[in-house]
């Protein structure tokens, strides 16, 4: 897998204080979630840099080992079967890089968002709450939480209060509404600060949902 990452920056001013790294889902690419910043509602005042990844072009055995846009490999639709641990974490790491990035040009880890939809959502959650310092919110749309097996061992207790903002589609044929729902459940009895919303919808996003994340992130940043 790449060591770097292609990106898309959308910069709110000339100063941003703020960073939002947020993955695209599986097949897509950064550019999916760019439009949505003129619509999250948020002041002209507030400094954000956006950061859109690509993610890198790997074959995916449940599409035939076709190759596309992927953070990871996906074996199967089934809960129960293996998971691409090695994908995952280097993946993670990739993001952890950016996330450092950020930090290395003065925006404070605790004024660092991660967001992702679907897959990029598996990576938003599999690596902020892992992370070792305390950021400013996790907003994970349309996903669900990878390597459960891991995540007591594995979990930062900086991130455990740190806002998780869950949203899915009670419709979604892609990543089923159980899915998501479970893993939020899992987090609960883990004790994570988290926050569940679901909005009669397939796999995609809606204008409430949008608007409910341009609050989340306000609300933040108070």
């Amino acid at each position: 897998m790449s060591t770097k990452l292609e990106l898309i920056i959308k910069e709110t001013n000339e100063t941003p204080d703020v960073a939002v790294i947020w993955m695209h889902g599986l097949g897509a690419d950064g550019n999916d979630f760019v439009p949505l910043v003129s619509e999250l509602g948020l002041p002209a005042s507030l400094g954000i840099r956006f950061i859109f990844p690509h993610a890198p072009m790997i074959p995916v055995t449940i599409n035939n080992g076709y190759v596309m846009r992927a953070w990871y490999d996906i074996f199967s639709l089934d809960r129960e079967s293996p998971q691409d641990q090695k994908g995952i974490r280097e993946t993670s790491a990739l993001i952890v890089d950016l996330i450092e990035q950020q930090h290395a040009k003065g925006i404070a880890y605790n004024r660092i968002f991660l967001a992702g939809f679907s897959q990029g959502g598996a990576i938003t959650l599999h690596t902020a709450l892992r992370f070792p310092h305390q950021l400013a919110g996790v907003i994970a749309l349309s996903t669900y939480m990878p390597l459960h097996d891991d995540f007591a061992n594995e979990r930062s207790e900086e991130n455990k209060d740190t806002p998780v903002m869950m949203v899915h589609g009670t419709l979604d044929p892609v990543v089923p509404h159980a899915f998501g729902k479970s893993s939020y459940d899992f987090l609960v009895a883990h004790g994570q600060n988290i926050n569940w919303t679901e909005y009669p919808m397939q796999h995609q996003v809606c204008m409430e949902e949008i608007v409910a994340i341009g609050e989340f992130i306000q609300e933040r940043l108070l």
